[in-house]
């Protein structure tokens, strides 16, 4: 009698860093032992969202949603995406200062993405704000409204960095060089999470499993490169190899101390801005 698989839902944002990541697993290139996993592919908020009802084993979430959400989830050392030096951008169809922002109207991919907790640190306050599809503040931003409201600005994500300057917008704050310039840490955006309750066994073996399919994305980057590029909208081959290697590198192995100190310093200051509600110190997979 064949034993009855574990199912492990992951969830991942369909975006190229992302689909490298998971290309192994998502591909059959892994012996998963006692599990099985299926792949569902949402932009980051929603996942954030549904987060709150823990209802993958494993999820990508975003730094700053993980903050309400130590309770069901802990972090695993790998999976990571961070700017280093580099990270969600503000742009907007023409100049303006960092200050100004404060008072126009800007398109964000969620409030509890990790963009949105930089923007608000490094504003210093709340603004005023819209929350748009990642993929569509771009043309939100373009064309000056979404859904009958206005747009001055847009906090983009994912491979809007790489490409809005092919659109005519012009950038305002690089929130991972603001970042690296105030804390000199790299900006910790997304991490994957793995649902407390599997217990330590299963939790250890999902992050194995996590961290196989990472390595074996970077040792086969060609394949996973053509798989990854079916997710990068706009990007071509050479934006795609690029946008890669941006968030699918070192970090994305293992977080490291600096990697966790960044965590802790964001959380921290999410806190003392009085964004987070409580002070959150991360928790890793052990």
């Amino acid at each position: 009698m064949t034993a009855t698989k574990q199912l492990i839902r992951v969830g991942h944002s369909p975006d190229p860093d992302d689909a490298f990541m998971f290309y192994a697993l998502a591909n059959g290139h892994l012996e998963t032992g006692d599990y099985v996993f299926t792949h569902e592919l949402v932009d980051i908020e929603t996942l954030n969202r549904r987060a709150f009802e823990a209802e993958l084993e494993l999820t990508a979430v975003s730094i700053h949603a993980y903050a309400f959400l130590h309770d069901k989830y802990v972090l695993c050392t790998c999976g990571a995406s961070m700017g280093d030096g580099y990270g969600p951008m503000v742009v907007a169809p023409k100049a303006m200062s960092v200050e100004h922002l404060r008072d126009v109207t800007i398109a964000v991919p969620g409030k509890l993405t990790s963009a949105y907790l930089a923007l608000r640190l490094c504003l210093n306050s709340d603004f005023k704000c819209v929350e748009v599809p990642f993929d569509e503040i771009i043309p939100a931003v373009k064309a000056g409204a979404y859904r009958g409201q206005p747009i001055d600005a847009g906090l983009i994500i994912h491979e809007g960095q790489l490409t809005y300057g092919e659109h005519q917008l012009q950038l305002i704050v690089d929130l991972g060089q603001w970042w690296m310039e105030r804390t000199g840490l790299p900006l910790p955006l997304g991490a994957n999470a793995v649902r407390k309750d599997l217990g330590t066994t299963t939790i250890r073996e999902v992050q194995r499993l996590l961290k196989a399919s990472i390595e074996y994305g970077l040792s086969h980057r060609e394949d996973a490169l053509k798989y990854a590029l079916k997710f990068g909208r706009d990007l071509d081959n050479r934006q795609a190899d690029e946008f890669v290697g941006m968030y699918v590198n070192d970090w994305t192995l293992d977080f490291g101390p600096r990697g966790r100190q960044a965590v802790t310093e964001f959380l921290a200051q999410g806190h003392a801005a009085g964004v987070l509600p409580k002070l959150v110190v991360p928790e890793f997979v052990k």
